[in-house]
């Protein structure tokens, strides 16, 4: 069983900046960021396999958010530039215990694991 804990939540205006971290107890390979706004349903935003170099993005985020992770910390990040509004939510980390170095995961069924959650609000 791996735990996952997520860090680097906040409140940010709109144009800002945040850093989220993710801490994995042990090793992962797909390791993703999916977002829960209020009354809609979590949907996908960055994954990354243990390659470190395999990524995908949703379309929402794409040019302002990168992921990335460092294996020997079990630790993924996702830096969050030119935040909007529409990027308030709880930002969940995920990880998949699939063994396989350079797939990545866009699909919350594809994870075995998940934090418990960090608030991102982004004022206007």
């Amino acid at each position: 069983q791996v735990q996952l804990v997520e860090s680097g939540g906040g409140l940010v205006q709109a144009g800002g900046s945040l850093r989220l971290s993710c801490a994995a107890s042990g090793r992962t390979f797909s390791m993703g960021w999916f977002r829960q706004a209020p009354g809609k349903e979590r949907e996908f935003v960055a994954a990354v396999a243990r390659s470190g170099s395999d990524t995908k993005y949703a379309d929402s985020v794409k040019g302002r958010f990168a992921i990335s992770r460092d294996n020997a910390k079990n630790t993924v990040y996702l830096q969050m530039n030119s935040l909007k509004p529409e990027d308030t939510a709880v930002y969940y980390c995920a990880a998949s215990s699939e063994a396989n170095y350079y797939r990545v995961f866009s699909n919350e069924y594809e994870y075995d694991y998940w934090g418990q959650g960090t608030q991102v609000t982004v004022s206007s």
